[in-house]
């Protein structure tokens, strides 16, 4: 599929059939996501592949109760190494370049679940403490849960900005 053709049939999904997920497509998945660009090359995240009802039920009570997490077959937990980051960039690699290799990462994700075939879906409201519990990551942190599995909706296109609301010539 060509890239733009991808970019436009993304859609955030929020209702999940019960079929599984193919582990070859996963594994593409993260394949794609571990390729994703980061500061330094230091890859300073880490996927939590969470498959576990029990667990992603705890996810959607996490995530102020947004059930479709405990609906896909797949949520994958992005979390941020900061201590990793901080090696070689100090605070600004704690704050930002950690988070940002996470977010890049889920992006990826997102577009190689896409094209796969499958519905996902980027969360970002929950509590920290909580998800790090569930996926035992006591040390790092959590930015983004990731719903991945076969959609049982068709959501329509989202609306966007305007090109020239949201793009300056410098």
């Amino acid at each position: 599929m060509e890239f733009l053709e991808l970019v436009e049939r993304r859609r955030s999904v929020r209702a999940y059939s019960d079929a599984p997920v193919d582990p070859r497509a996963l594994e593409r998945v993260l394949a794609a996501a571990t390729r994703a660009p980061s500061a330094g090359n230091l890859q300073a995240y880490r996927i939590v592949v969470v498959r576990s009802p029990v667990q992603r039920r705890a996810l959607a009570a996490a995530a102020e109760g947004q059930e479709f997490l405990s609906e896909a077959p797949v949520d994958l937990v992005f979390f941020s190494d900061q201590a990793r980051s901080a090696d070689r960039y100090g605070k600004r690699g704690t704050s930002l370049y950690a988070v940002q290799d996470a977010t890049i990462a889920a992006a990826f994700a997102l577009l190689a679940a896409t094209n796969e075939g499958l519905a996902s879906v980027w969360v970002g409201a929950f509590d920290e403490t909580r998800v790090r519990e569930i996926c035992t990551e006591p040390r790092l942190r959590p930015v983004a849960i990731v719903a991945v599995g076969h959609g049982a909706e068709s959501p329509p296109a989202p609306h966007h900005r305007a090109r020239t609301e949201l793009v300056k010539e410098a």
